[in-house]
């Protein structure tokens, strides 16, 4: 199986696609270790049928793939063994030990990689930020703390979003800053002084 790139690939950028259903990017080859190695995009959160095309890929570049592991907090169905092209790829998970957006890969060599699993429901611009932070030569983060922080872009961009749409409404009429004042009754503090005597 050959792997296409998504774009005009950078310097030892390498984002493959082998087909409509595999969404990937891998850190550059020789960069150095962290705690991710890559980015996978899952179009949804059935194993049996994301495993297949991702490993088929990764069988290439790393050495047969045998066994994954992942946390079942996102994972509705565990499978005990998944069929990819020619062999089995045997699933196990980890609760408490793993964090719940990494994918843990072991191959045939004895390698291991972990990859962050951006969530099936995110967003195009958004999956492509955390593709290109998880695969950055100077990428620290956790698999959860990439989430978080995309999160916290996310929130950003629609709270700068909703700003902006209301300054267009503002301005196009839609809010009239002079406010006319209510029409209920006045209320006051009326201070009283000393009642003159009556004629003397």
């Amino acid at each position: 199986m050959t792997a296409n790139t998504f774009h005009e690939p950078a310097v030892e950028d390498r984002t493959f696609s082998s087909s409509p259903l595999l969404r990937l990017q891998l850190a550059p080859t020789g960069s150095a270790s962290a705690l991710i190695d890559g980015a996978w995009w899952p179009r949804s959160r059935d194993l049996m049928a994301e495993l297949p095309a991702l490993t088929a890929v990764l069988d290439q570049l790393w050495g047969r793939i045998t066994h994954v592991t992942v946390n079942p907090t996102f994972w509705p169905v565990i499978p005990r063994k998944v069929p990819v092209q020619g062999h089995v790829v045997k699933v196990g998970w980890f609760k408490a030990e793993q964090d719940p957006h990494k994918l843990l890969l072991f191959s045939y060599t004895g390698g291991r990689w972990d990859l962050l699993v951006i969530p099936p429901e995110t967003s195009a611009v958004t999956a492509a930020r955390l593709m290109s932070t998880a695969t950055d030569p100077s990428r620290s983060l956790t698999a959860s703390g990439l989430i978080q922080e995309a999160e916290f872009f996310r929130n950003a961009a629609e709270a700068d979003w909703d700003s902006a749409r209301e300054t267009v409404w503002d301005s196009e009429g839609g809010h009239d800053t002079r406010r006319t004042p209510s029409r209920g009754p006045a209320v006051g503090v009326i201070e009283h002084g000393p009642i003159p005597a009556q004629g003397v």
